[in-house]
């Protein structure tokens, strides 16, 4: 079953072992960037990666699912989506766009599964 759109596993292969068990491939994440549509989001009581992209991808299917995105974004990476946010931490959030045509453009995704 392929993933599903918007998943972060899009990027990755499956790889079968020699028993037939399917393993999935290092996912390398986007990474920050500077772009001049990049919101900043002061984290508030009670926030959490989930419930920010919730808000903040609204128009997405399953937007709460897109936690991921916000993680990698950062310029230091949020590994665990489960720990607890810092009060009044910023948080760097990519727009619609450049989720969209940069995250999930065809070329980042040929890149990506193709190891160049």
């Amino acid at each position: 079953m392929p993933p599903r759109q918007q998943s972060r596993h899009t990027f990755v292969e499956g790889v079968l072992d020699d028993s037939s068990k399917l393993f999935l491939t290092e996912r390398e994440p986007f990474g920050y960037q500077n772009f001049n549509d990049t919101r900043r989001y002061v984290v508030k009581e009670g926030d959490t990666l989930f419930t920010i992209s919730h808000r903040l991808y609204r128009g997405f299917a399953r937007p709460s699912g897109l936690w991921w995105i916000i993680a990698d974004f950062q310029p230091t990476a949020i590994i665990d989506a489960t720990v607890r946010l810092p009060l009044s931490q910023v948080l760097f959030v990519p727009s619609h766009r450049t989720v969209l045509e940069e995250i999930f453009s065809e070329e980042r995704r040929n890149i990506t599964t193709l190891g160049a």
